[in-house]
């Protein structure tokens, strides 16, 4: 056991002096340490049930036979932390997630880890640092929200409120109406109830193996997450015994799968980061390319919010993830599990309780998956769109740039009603070395929808959308503005042209006058020259590889 270098032998008596105080006896140096890395927190909606979960893991640890170690992590809302410059740490906190547990494991030489994680940046945190130890690892998500309520309607964050305050500034809803709303949108815990970037990431972590069975969509309030915790406790010291490391789990195959569970389902953009920075740290490098390709052969089969009109919970009790992976079994690869089964054995056993819900492939919402790579003059190295969140109208849509250099300055142009029908909004400089942290942009997408323009007006930025944001919105151009990014040379009224079945992105000018722009640019200042987002903009790479730190 990798704990035996901090517990066995004469010259570790100080070590096992301290062990002792902890409460570990005698008999428990015998036997596997196992971390439990807890994102618990009270601030953040997706997090609040983990104490209970914590419990059920420890005891679950305790009767498989090993000895349970929580410690903590931190945890940023997106939804919290849209809008104003805390969204600049979240992206970032990814970096920080998976370097505190590699310290805390290898600093403890503990033998395997239970990685207990809800939201948005958390959970691929959590996943990069399990494909860099390299050592037994189960992911446990903390489960959806329940569906909120008003008047007998089904409520949902993104449309019930960042889109709701479009709609007052358009005229559309009273100030009082969208107070009821704020107040019932979100019921209680659990990861927002849409197939946001959280609850993708959760039926992600699934299909890559690496939750068991079920885990994905289980209920933030459901006796089933507590069994599912309890048995992920007791599942780690098995792994341990019998060596079961990520990499033995997360391989090619297991990559490929996911990304077509992703595009299956019509998962958030924000996965063409994650599963790049997720699978660089198991040795195995993903492409927009790659995305693009699973996209094209996989059907659309799920029609969740925000594009759809199905919640997280009637995914669950459609049959959730297992669920899916039966429609996907003819196209599944094989790759092995933290079940220890077989992804395709479990793909055949899955269940479908309501097939609108979870469709055949013959029957698919859309006969593409839910995610397109777009390139171009504007965007050589690609950039992102969920198109099965955009109108058949505006798959193909042109415009004149109105350009900003941050998300505060568009947002104000938006709600002063200053963007008009047949403009594209460009907010540069939001990338991951430019904003620093690239963030979301999920307020001025949310009041464009509101507003009615959402099929009329489109976005384009360097910066990256929440998993909630509907239209035509391009997000993830690469290069970005602060590398000299052709997004950095664009004009007021320059015509940009976007054809989201093409895969094309350009603006028409010619390679001249690009020329010459470029010969003109110059590179801003940093808008942060201190503390760790200063380090940050330093050392992460483009959009289109992840945003890994090198």
């Amino acid at each position: 056991m990798r704990s035996n270098q901090v517990k066995k032998g004469l010259e570790r008596a100080g070590n096992r002096a301290l062990l002792y105080a902890t409460g570990v006896t005698k008999e428990g140096l015998n036997k596997p340490f196992i971390g439990i890395a807890s994102s618990f927190t009270d601030l953040v909606p997706g997090h609040v049930t983990m104490r209970e979960f914590e419990r059920a893991v420890e005891n679950g640890v305790s009767a498989g036979g090993g000895i349970p170690f929580i410690f903590g992590l931190p945890a940023i809302c997106d939804g919290i932390a849209m809008g104003h410059s805390g969204m600049n740490y979240s992206l970032p906190s990814r970096e920080l997630i998976a370097d505190e547990i590699e310290s805390i494991a290898e600093a403890h030489k503990l033998d395997g880890l239970v990685m207990l994680t809800a939201c948005d940046k958390i959970t691929p945190g959590m996943l990069m640092a399990a494909g860099r130890l390299n050592i037994p690892t189960i992911i446990v998500t903390a489960g959806p929200m329940l569906t909120g309520r008003y008047k007998m309607r089904k409520l949902d964050l993104v449309k019930d409120t960042f889109e709701a305050a479009g709609a007052v500034r358009a005229g559309k809803m009273t100030e009082a109406e969208l107070n009821c709303l704020e107040e019932n949108a979100c019921p209680g815990p659990g990861s927002c109830a849409g197939l946001y970037t959280a609850n993708t990431m959760s039926c992600l972590s699934e299909a890559l193996g690496m939750s068991l069975t079920g885990c994905g969509t289980s209920l933030a309030v459901s006796a089933k997450k507590k069994r599912i915790a309890y048995a992920s406790g007791e599942r780690i010291v098995a792994l341990v015994k019998e060596d079961m490391s990520p990499r033995k789990i997360m391989t090619k195959n297991a990559f490929i799968n996911a990304m077509r569970v992703d595009m299956a389902i019509g998962g958030s953009s924000n996965t063409a980061l994650h599963l790049p920075a997720i699978s660089h740290e198991v040795g195995i490098e993903l492409s927009m390319d790659d995305f693009d390709l699973m996209s094209r052969e996989t059907p659309h089969i799920t029609s969740l919010r925000p594009s759809g009109e199905f919640f997280m919970e009637d995914l669950e009790y459609a049959g959730g993830v297992p669920g899916v992976l039966h429609s996907l079994k003819d196209k599944l690869l094989g790759a092995e599990t933290v079940n220890g089964r077989n992804i395709k054995d479990i793909a055949k056993d899955g269940v479908i309780f309501d097939p609108n819900v979870i469709r055949s492939l013959d029957n698919a919402f859309h006969k593409e998956g839910g995610i397109a790579v777009l390139k171009g003059n504007i965007a050589p190295d690609g950039s992102v769109v969920k198109q099965t969140a955009v109108s058949e109208k505006a798959q193909r849509i042109s415009g004149s740039a109105k350009v900003f250099n941050c998300e505060e300055d568009a947002m104000k142009a938006i709600m002063d009603r200053k963007v008009k029908a047949g403009d594209v909004v460009v907010i540069r400089y939001e990338g991951p070395k430019g904003g620093p942290g690239m963030r979301e942009m999920l307020s001025p997408t949310s009041a464009l929808t509101g507003m009615g323009l959402s099929d009329s007006v489109a976005l384009i930025t360097d910066g990256r959308f929440s998993g909630g944001t509907q239209g035509p919105c391009i997000g993830h151009i690469s290069p970005e503005a602060m590398e000299g990014g052709p997004i950095a040379l664009l004009k007021d009224g320059d015509m940009i042209e976007i054809d989201i079945p093409a895969r094309k992105i350009n603006v028409r000018l010619s390679e001249a006058e690009l020329a010459k722009r470029r010969s003109e640019w110059k590179m801003p200042e940093p808008k942060v020259k201190t503390g760790w987002l200063a380090r940050y903009a330093r050392f992460v790479t483009s959009a289109n590889t992840g945003a890994v730190l090198k």
